[in-house]
C-alpha cells in the first residue's frame, strides 16, 4: 500500500510539473486569469462588509467569520481544480469512451485521469483564499499554516465527493448534469453561515453534501484548535476517499469500452 501511494504522488507530481510548463508557454494569460479571478472574488468582499453594516450577525456570524469560510472555500476549490483539474470531466469521459486511453496506461486509472488536466483560472481562487485570510488574521503563521492543512483537507474532500458523483455514471449512465449540481450545492452552501441552515438540510451537511467538514469545522478550528475536530475532519476525508475509490473501481466493472482511439503526449 506504501508503494502504491508512493507511485501515485510521484505521478501527481509529474502531472504537476508537465501542467505548470504548459502553462508558463502562456504567461502573461496566466497572470491575466489569475488576477482577474482575484479580483472577481474580491468584489463579494464589498457585499458582505454591506450587509454587515446593517446587522450585527447572520446565523451567529460576523464579517470575519464569513470571510473565513469564503478564503477555505476558495482555496479548496482553487486546489482542487489545479491538482485534479479533470475531475469534472469524469463522466463526459466514461461516455465517449475515451476512459480507454488511461485504462491502456500502467499507471492508477484514477489518479491518472483526475491529474492530468490543470484549470488555469483556480490559481487565482487558490491565492484570493490565502491573502483573505492572510488579512483577517493578520498573519499569524500558526493560523495561516492550520489555514492551508485544512484547504489541503477540503480540496481532496471535495475532489473525492466529485469523483462518487461522477461515478454514478457507470451505474446510470449520463450524469453529468446531476454532477454537476451536486457541485453547485457544494459551492453555494460552502459561502453562508452554518446557522442560517437547519433541520434535515443540516444533516445533508454533514453526510451527503459534507459541507461541514470543509468550511464549517475547519472555521472553527482555525479559531480555537481542537485537536477532536481536527481528527473528525480527517476521518471524514478519509472516508470519502474511500467511498469515492470503491464507486469508481467497482462501476468500472460495468464499462464498456467505446473503441476510441486517442493520442495522449
Amino acid at each position: 500500500m506504501f508503494k502504491e501511494a508512493k507511485g501515485a504522488l510521484r505521478l501527481m507530481g509529474h502531472y504537476m510539473k508537465f501542467n505548470l510548463a504548459a502553462m508558463m508557454e502562456y504567461r502573461m494569460s496566466f497572470i491575466i486569469q489569475t488576477l482577474g479571478m482575484v479580483l472577481n472574488n474580491s468584489a463579494f468582499i464589498f457585499f458582505w462588509w454591506i450587509l454587515f453594516n446593517t446587522v450585527e450577525n447572520i446565523g451567529g456570524y460576523g464579517f470575519e467569520d464569513v470571510m473565513r469560510i469564503w478564503a477555505l472555500t476558495s482555496t479548496a476549490f482553487g486546489l482542487s481544480n489545479i491538482f485534479f483539474g479533470n475531475t469534472r470531466f469524469i463522466t463526459q469521459i466514461i461516455m465517449t469512451g475515451e476512459l480507454d486511453t488511461y485504462l491502456l496506461q500502467p499507471k492508477d486509472p484514477i489518479i491518472n485521469l483526475i491529474c492530468s488536466k490543470s484549470n488555469l483560472s483556480s490559481w487565482g481562487d487558490a491565492v484570493y483564499g490565502l491573502i483573505l485570510i492572510s488579512l483577517v488574521e493578520q498573519f499569524a503563521v500558526p493560523k495561516i499554516a492550520l489555514f492551508l492543512l485544512l484547504s489541503m483537507t477540503g480540496a481532496l474532500l471535495f475532489t473525492a465527493v466529485m469523483i462518487t458523483f461522477h461515478s454514478l455514471s457507470f451505474y446510470a449512465g449520463n450524469m453529468e448534469a446531476f454532477a454537476g449540481l451536486m457541485t453547485e450545492f457544494m459551492v453555494t452552501f460552502s459561502i453562508y453561515p452554518e446557522g442560517i441552515f437547519g433541520g434535515a438540510l443540516k444533516w445533508v451537511l454533514y453526510t451527503l453534501v459534507p459541507v461541514a467538514f470543509l468550511v464549517y469545522l475547519p472555521r472553527s478550528i482555525i479559531m480555537n484548535f481542537n485537536l477532536a475536530r481536527l481528527l473528525l475532519v480527517l476521518l471524514a476525508v478519509t472516508l470519502w476517499i474511500m467511498v469515492a475509490y470503491v464507486s469508481f473501481y467497482r462501476g468500472l466493472k460495468r464499462y464498456e469500452s467505446g473503441n476510441l482511439i486517442v493520442n495522449r503526449v
